[in-house]
């Protein structure tokens, strides 16, 4: 009981976080992962769990949320026809198979590359949140193949190594060619469905060195569950924001934060 206490105050950041996370899945389509892989990072920190493979962890937990938020996301998203099915199915092998090998990468490396990775990549995506232009275009419709498969493959990899759910890039490259900013938004929440599924699976069967206790392959348990409760309720908010407002104010104030989450993880790499 006195163990229980003694984490409370973690408990409750991490239930915060959740749902700040399931509001900024639903409003801004980046994938509540870009907040939950540093947070969890930090905690596991505090709770003494510094050494080994905890970066694996970090990003595992955060794509088993993913599974559940991403659902439901897609859902409320769906339900006001923001979806492009089409994209998801011409898309989806690719994604799929690509997190796959993403995880078996990520099992393999140091923690200190997947800081590394999720430092750069997070911070790439800051500047283009603070500075992308919705004029900005690759190509006025979908690409075909090969470039499909070079897309898709990329986003599933990338995601499952930084334990996102694809939105932070898929949201630019579907924008880039000429989808509407919401379509796009309710369409990348579907790709967190394709790539956290076969991800998980893969990190269950993936024991992290140095793991917490209560960590199921590198699944880290108490947190999954003390994050999805709140993601779950705060995620269909998110969706509701997204279509009542313009996301762009909050988007630039997001942009600023994540930059300074990717700085702050890449110095914990080199210093």
């Amino acid at each position: 009981m006195q163990e229980i206490l003694n984490h409370l105050p973690l408990m409750l950041a991490m239930i915060l976080v959740g749902g700040v996370a399931g509001v900024v899945g639903g409003l801004l389509g980046v994938g509540g992962g870009i907040v939950l892989v540093p947070a969890f990072f930090y905690t596991f920190g505090v709770l003494g769990y510094s050494e080994g493979q905890i970066m694996q962890v970090c990003v595992a937990t955060s794509l088993a949320t993913i599974v559940v938020t991403s659902l439901r996301s897609a859902s409320s998203h769906n339900r006001r026809g923001s979806l492009d099915a089409s994209v998801l199915k011409s898309w989806g092998p690719w994604l799929m198979g690509s997190a796959l090998v993403g995880v078996l990468v990520a099992s393999r490396v140091t923690s200190d590359a997947l800081q590394a990775l999720f430092g750069v990549v997070a911070g790439l995506a800051g500047m283009w949140m603070a500075f992308g232009r919705d004029h900005w275009r690759l190509g006025e419709t979908m690409p075909d193949q090969p470039m499909r498969a070079v897309y898709a493959s990329a986003t599933g990899f990338f995601s499952a190594m930084m334990g996102i759910g694809g939105g932070s890039f898929g949201v630019p490259l579907m924008t880039l060619h000429g989808m509407p900013i919401h379509r796009a938004v309710g369409t990348a929440s579907g790709f967190g469905v394709l790539i956290a599924i076969p991800a998980v699976i893969g990190f269950l069967f993936s024991r992290a060195e140095g793991a917490p206790p209560y960590t199921i392959g590198s699944v880290n348990l108490p947190i999954f569950l003390l994050v999805i409760g709140a993601s779950m309720l705060t995620t269909p908010w998110g969706v509701r924001l997204a279509h009542a407002m313009d996301p762009k104010p909050l988007k630039r104030a997001f942009a600023i934060f994540l930059s300074l989450v990717a700085l702050n993880m890449l110095r914990k790499v080199v210093f």
